[in-house]
C-alpha cells in the first residue's frame, strides 16, 4: 500500500517562505520521479516541479521558476518543496506525485497521489 503524506503546509504573509515535505511509504522513492502539483479553488491542477529518479535534474512552471526548489532526500525516502518569494497566487492545496515507471525522468503519468496540503498567501 503506496501512500505519500504531504506537510508544512500553513498561513504565511507574501514574500514569506514554507517548504513542504513529502514521506512516502509502501515503497522506496529512491528510483521514481516525483513532482509537486497544486490546485487553487476554481481552477484545474497544474504542474509545479518535478525531479527525476537520480535527482540530477530538476523541471519547474514558469510560474515559479527562481522562487520554489523541488529536492529529495532517498534516505528518509522524503520529497521537499522549498517555496520562497511566495505570492498570494500560489494559494493552493499542493499535491505529492509519483511516478508509476522506475528509472524515469516523467512523472506522468501520475500512479500515485497525496491528500493535499493548504498552501494559503496573504496580500
Amino acid at each position: 500500500q503506496v501512500q505519500l503524506v504531504e506537510s508544512g503546509g500553513g498561513f504565511v504573509q507574501a514574500g514569506g517562505s514554507l517548504r513542504l515535505s513529502c514521506a512516502a511509504s509502501g515503497r522506496t522513492i529512491n528510483s521514481y520521479a516525483m513532482a509537486w502539483f497544486r490546485q487553487a479553488p476554481g481552477k484545474e491542477r497544474e504542474f509545479v516541479a518535478s525531479i527525476i529518479w537520480t535527482g540530477g535534474r530538476t523541471y519547474y512552471a514558469d510560474s515559479v521558476k527562481g522562487r520554489f526548489t523541488i529536492s529529495r532526500d532517498n534516505a528518509k525516502n522524503t520529497v521537499y518543496l522549498q517555496m520562497n518569494s511566495l505570492k498570494p497566487e500560489d494559494t493552493a492545496v499542493y499535491y505529492c506525485a509519483s511516478s508509476g515507471d522506475r528509472y524515469t525522468e516523467y512523472v506522468k503519468p501520475v500512479a500515485y497521489w497525496g491528500q493535499g496540503t493548504q498552501v494559503t498567501v496573504s496580500s
